[in-house]
């Protein structure tokens, strides 16, 4: 019996060291809207001071789409991440996500705006001039799980409208905002979705580019990108994460590093919350779809509509 216990001390200890390294290690999930290696050199200070102040071993683990960050939170191989608020959406639900923080932008403005582009020698100066003609068009559309990229100006843009995107171009192509500014600066396609996080980047990297940029389109203010841990993280874990990123941008040096990552000035707390207007947006869009299905009969459109009502009024209830 004594070798037994003593079998069962050393297996629950050797649990406990094995919880402890894996709590002692994180994947850090960052959304590469430009080349992975300019995205890279641009996080890699953040990460660096990341692993210092805290004491975890922080990896960043770069993709190239949301959907493969969300995947990989979802099986516990990313354990924070950064993401825009529809995707957040998709990481709450399906990934055993949690906002904890909230980006805060230079100005101290609670949010940022999407963007019609098209390249400024563009003879399009309106979304009229872009539906007009848009069956010569090429359209640069966002990542399919983007905001600003792909539902707000789905929603705004092309929703309220009665259409959808690949009803009004000759050719659309999703990519993310890096991939679409590169192909309308370089006329590769005509228009295209961004936002003005993007734009600002590009001012600040290169001016004579930005001013090759036009806007045809502006959205109305979307909230800043939300942070996302998951919930099962040891709580004390948490709290070494969220005390570094709603501290860090306190100095100078580390002003400049949140400058050249993403065009902010610092992190503040956050919640589940901040995703109400998104969820509303996703599900007045779908009402809006709901009532044109004429492949619906009556009743079906009829119990899809008191649905979409129903999680409408109970995130009104939440919103207050």
């Amino acid at each position: 019996m004594k070798k037994t216990f003593k079998r069962a001390l050393a297996g629950l200890a050797a649990s406990l060291v094995a919880c402890t390294a894996l709590a002692q290690e994180i994947n850090f999930g960052i959304i590469s809207t430009d080349k992975s290696a300019a995205i890279k050199s641009l996080w890699d200070p953040f990460i660096d001071d990341m692993q210092k102040q805290t004491g975890l071993k922080v990896n960043a683990f770069f993709s190239t789409d949301y959907t493969g960050i969300i995947e990989a939170q979802r099986f516990n191989k990313v354990q924070v991440a950064w993401y825009g608020n529809k995707s957040a959406i998709e990481a709450v639900d399906r990934a055993n996500g949690e906002v904890f923080a909230q980006f805060i932008d230079l100005h101290g403005t609670p949010g940022y705006y999407s963007y019609i582009i098209t390249h400024r020698d563009s003879p399009l100066n309106s979304l009229d001039d872009m539906f007009a003609r848009g069956k010569d068009l090429t359209f640069g559309a966002g990542d399919p799980q983007s905001t600003s990229g792909t539902l707000v100006p789905g929603y705004y843009v092309f929703t309220q409208r009665g259409k959808e995107a690949k009803d009004v171009f000759k050719v659309v192509r999703p990519a993310s905002h890096g991939v679409n500014l590169l192909a309308v600066l370089n006329k590769q396609v005509d228009v295209a979705t961004n936002n003005s996080e993007e734009l600002d980047k590009l001012k600040l990297k290169d001016p004579a580019k930005r001013e090759m940029v036009k806007i045809l389109w502006t959205s109305p203010l979307i909230p800043r990108d939300p942070l996302v841990w998951r919930k099962d993280l040891p709580e004390a874990t948490k709290k070494k994460i969220k005390d570094f990123v709603t501290g860090y941008g306190k100095d100078q040096r580390e002003k400049d590093i949140l400058k050249g990552m993403q065009q902010i000035a610092g992190f503040r707390a956050s919640t589940d919350a901040q995703l109400i207007p998104i969820r509303q947006l996703e599900l007045a869009k779908d009402r809006a779809k709901t009532q044109g299905d004429t492949t619906l009969s009556a009743e079906a459109r009829a119990a899809k509509l008191k649905d979409i009502d129903a999680k409408l009024a109970e995130l009104a209830k939440q919103s207050k």
